[in-house]
């Protein structure tokens, strides 16, 4: 049985959940097993603060879909610091 809603982070969730893969397939109990170990770790990680945490997301989550520039110049608007060379390093030049 295939998942219904393959879109946003949530359907990510709901199959590790199910352990089961968004084309049906069952997702390796070793996998899983590591993934939750690390998700278990980093649950239990003191946080720095929320609008650092919401900066790393749009970061991370907006390089993949938001142009250099672009994003930056959100970042700067929002009151964000901007862009940091690595992360440039990192999501843009490849």
């Amino acid at each position: 049985m295939s998942l219904e809603k393959t879109t946003g982070a949530d359907a990510i969730d709901q199959a590790i959940a199910q352990g089961i893969d968004f084309d049906g397939s069952p997702i390796n109990p070793v996998k899983l097993e590591l993934y939750n170990k690390v998700m278990g770790l980093e649950g239990q990680r003191q946080r720095s603060g929320v609008t650092n945490t919401m900066r790393s997301r749009i970061v991370r989550i907006g390089a993949k879909h938001i142009p250099q520039n672009d994003l930056n110049q959100m970042l700067n608007e929002a009151g964000f610091a901007p862009l940091k060379d690595k992360e440039i390093a990192f999501y843009y030049q490849k």
